[in-house]
């Protein structure tokens, strides 16, 4: 099933909306305010959109987490996916006022994501046209490779453990 491309702009919706709501957060040493501003945002804007969607990969169990937990269902009704979540990538470096957090967002299908069990998942972020270089049919293991991609007009390195 192909999601319609309205929805596709949506998504980006609910990722700006999280990332503008943590980061008036920024600098302000709470990381918890930070993941709960960011989370009711991505929550809010996600039950407006017409998807029957379920946290497949989130922040923990309905019991354990109060923020997007796996198992949730979220949306207006309307196309079934899967989706998995986490609000913001880096609630510390956030809560400190520092670079490099990030809101994360994937909807597939209904089936189409793996659901995980409740443990940390390392993420890869690289621009689409690189993605290619980056695919390994293998298991993830930990490497010194760098990983490099634009920004602005230069190039930066980072270190990526996958």
């Amino acid at each position: 099933m192909e999601i319609e491309r309205r929805l596709v702009l949506e998504v980006v919706r609910v990722t700006e909306q999280a990332a503008l709501a943590a980061s008036r957060l920024a600098g302000k040493g709470d990381k918890e305010a930070v993941d709960r501003a960011g989370t009711e945002a991505m929550r809010r804007v996600l039950n407006e959109l017409p998807i029957r969607g379920r946290v497949v990969i989130g922040e923990g169990e309905m019991d354990e987490a109060p923020m997007l937990y796996i198992g949730e269902e979220l949306g207006q009704g309307g196309v079934e996916v899967d989706i998995a979540v986490d609000p913001v990538e880096g609630t510390t470096t956030t809560a400190k006022g520092l670079p490099n957090a990030v809101t994360v967002i994937a909807i597939s299908e209904r089936g189409g994501l793996f659901h995980a069990p409740d443990m940390y998942m390392e993420k890869l972020i690289v621009p689409p046209r690189r993605r290619a270089w980056w695919t390994s049919p293998g298991p993830s293991r930990p490497t010194s490779r760098p990983l490099l991609w634009p920004s602005s007009d230069r190039w930066r390195t980072s270190w990526w453990w996958f």
